[in-house]
């Protein structure tokens, strides 16, 4: 875990510098106005708003222990939501698998929405016309654990289950974990239900 923390954090500086290099000040506007920063940000700057993002909440889900890197969760949210109004399609929707941890994994007192993470879900899918398993066992591991909706979770890990890792072989090894640990999480099943 300290390990993958290390890699998250310098892949997090890496997409830091990256914004950096293609907006200059970026980086200190982040922390002073986020939106305004932001906004200099164009399509071309997709990529490396999704990997910095979620390379950084990576990094914050490992280190809940650290207040100062969990304050920064608000800062991951606002370049995953530039990166999702600039290219919903980009990796196949890969920035609504965010918001589906993010709203689905927070209380409402925090934030947090079930509902939203239903419609990051249902977008997901669309957009990924059926070729990732992700969405399906994120959802699963946040929402449905957390409402306790056992039916829904053993429903969305066996879609995960049946995505062919073939179809689309630029998502081969992301389908591979993502089913690996929907077989897992369905192991688990009984330790998460308390049913």
């Amino acid at each position: 875990r300290r390990r993958a923390l290390g890699l998250y954090r310098r892949a997090t500086e890496y997409g830091l510098r990256g914004l950096e290099a293609t907006a200059p000040g970026v980086r200190t506007g982040l922390r002073t106005d986020a939106p305004a920063a932001l906004a200099r940000l164009g399509t071309s700057q997709v990529p490396l708003l999704y990997w910095t993002a979620a390379s950084w909440g990576a990094a914050i889900s490992l280190a809940k222990h650290d207040p100062e890197l969990s304050a920064d969760l608000s800062l991951t949210a606002a370049l995953m939501e530039r990166a999702l109004a600039l290219d919903e399609g980009f990796g196949l929707g890969a920035a609504h698998d965010f918001f589906i941890a993010y709203d689905g994994g927070r209380p409402a007192a925090a934030g947090g929405s079930a509902e939203r993470a239903r419609r990051h879900l249902d977008r997901a899918l669309v957009l990924a016309k059926g070729q990732r398993a992700a969405p399906l066992v994120t959802f699963a591991e946040t929402v449905s654990v957390g409402t306790q909706n056992r039916l829904e979770f053993t429903r969305l890990l066996g879609e995960a289950l049946a995505v062919d890792v073939d179809a689309a072989p630029d998502q081969r090894l992301a389908n591979l974990l993502s089913q690996r640990r929907a077989r897992w999480l369905l192991g688990r099943a009984d330790q998460l239900f308390l049913e």
